[in-house]
């Protein structure tokens, strides 16, 4: 989640080039503020039932005798 919303900030808001690291903060906080006043929420659709199944190979299987 945490990196989904640090591409939407990446999209939204450093899309160009900031001249400082001053600025750069101040465009992040006045981003955040807006992002959270309106109480933005995240539809988290990649379940443990699609993790399963996606990531099988990644998992070993035991075969009990």
């Amino acid at each position: 989640m945490a990196e989904i919303e640090l591409s939407i900030l990446s999209r939204q808001c450093l899309s160009r080039r900031i001249p400082d690291q001053g600025i750069l903060r101040t465009e992040v906080s006045a981003w955040a503020s807006q992002r959270n006043s309106i109480n933005s929420k995240m539809e988290w659709r990649f379940t443990t039932e699609d993790a399963w199944i996606k990531l099988a190979k990644l998992y070993p299987t035991i075969k009990l005798e």
